[in-house]
């Protein structure tokens, strides 16, 4: 029983190998932008997909997703991430969490009996059949199932479906969080928060005058504050030094925050915190391809496991996220 409680720490250094390099290809491309995304989320619909996927389409996958064969084997992925929505869609947990994937199919479309077995069992997917012809009935049954599970918080996602698409597989992730020390409205203020060294915007600045684990790196020239939601779960928050955010982003590995983590020390601190909104929106397709994977994408996919006779490949991959942080959560 330990082994199977433990078994989703197995992909825990893949999935965070696997967030920061996503993380350093959009930063790359999007510049002086925000950045928000869930890279669990992209993890997810992946590896649910490399169900299906041979030959090189499936070790352009696991490179791509940082799951090294040699250390792991394919079923112990499936089986770790299998164990990981149990945990995060555990209904008793104090935060609000639920993960989940979908398959809306093309009735015409004979998908192999194995893999559907599989992405229920590992992925608890639900695999809805459709009839593609009437595209405007499968994009609003698309868009009510994402508005529901997201809670509204997002409507018309879908805006077309391509005349030759026969699968649409949907990940999605919900969180909401409060704070374990809520931050009182009356002592939020205007303030101005800097957005690079020369440019600031005006912004509703919460403050609290209380106890928190925080770390000083020296070396990365930045601090480091954990703020705890109620549950076992807690957000980290980094500020820079004026002029040394490129070095702070360039460091963002899964060594340096697991070494922040270790540091924390408690300490009463004046903490401002900006109440922010951020969405992201992302071509996960030309990314991916940026980070080596090509064929899945390509009249070279390989996706004979996922049905019979059907030359399959992934035509579009987007992905969308959305962000509010308030006085009483996240």
């Amino acid at each position: 029983a330990e082994g199977e409680n433990l078994a989703h720490l197995k992909i825990a250094p893949s999935n965070a190998d696997f967030a920061f390099r996503f993380y350093k290809q959009v930063t790359e491309e999007e510049g002086n932008k925000n950045v928000f995304f869930s890279p669990l989320s992209l993890s997810t619909a992946f590896a649910m997909l490399s169900l299906g996927a041979r030959a090189h389409t499936l070790s352009q996958l696991h490179k791509c997703l940082a799951f090294n064969l040699t250390e792991l084997e394919e079923r112990e992925i499936h089986h770790s991430f299998q164990r990981l929505l149990q945990l995060l869609n555990d209904p008793h947990r104090e935060v609000q969490l639920s993960m989940g994937n979908a398959l809306f199919i093309n009735n015409e479309l004979k998908l192999r009996q194995k893999f559907l077995e599989d992405v229920t069992t590992f992925y608890d997917s639900e695999a809805i059949s459709s009839d593609f012809q009437n595209s405007e009935k499968v994009v609003n049954e698309i868009n009510n199932y994402i508005k529901t599970k997201t809670h509204g918080k997002f409507v018309d996602f879908l805006k077309n479906l391509s005349p030759d698409a026969l699968m649409i597989l949907i990940n999605y992730i919900y969180f909401k969080g409060y704070w374990e020390q809520p931050f009182k409205s009356f002592h939020t203020r205007d303030d101005d928060f800097f957005v690079d060294a020369k440019n600031s915007v005006k912004v509703k600045m919460m403050h609290q005058s209380k106890i928190h684990n925080i770390h000083r790196d020296e070396k990365l020239s930045c601090w480091v504050v954990e703020i705890p939601y109620k549950g076992d779960v807690a957000a980290l928050f980094v500020l820079p030094d004026e002029g040394t955010m490129k070095q702070v982003e360039d460091a963002l590995l899964k060594d340096t925050v697991s070494n922040w983590s270790q540091s924390l020390e408690e300490r009463p601190i004046e903490l401002y915190l900006p109440k922010f909104s951020i969405s992201g929106s992302y071509d996960v397709k030309s990314i991916f391809i940026k980070m080596g994977v090509t064929d899945v994408f390509s009249n070279n996919a390989d996706l004979s496991g996922v049905a019979e006779g059907d030359r399959l490949m992934v035509s579009k991959a987007i992905h969308k996220a959305v962000v509010d942080v308030n006085e009483n959560g996240t």
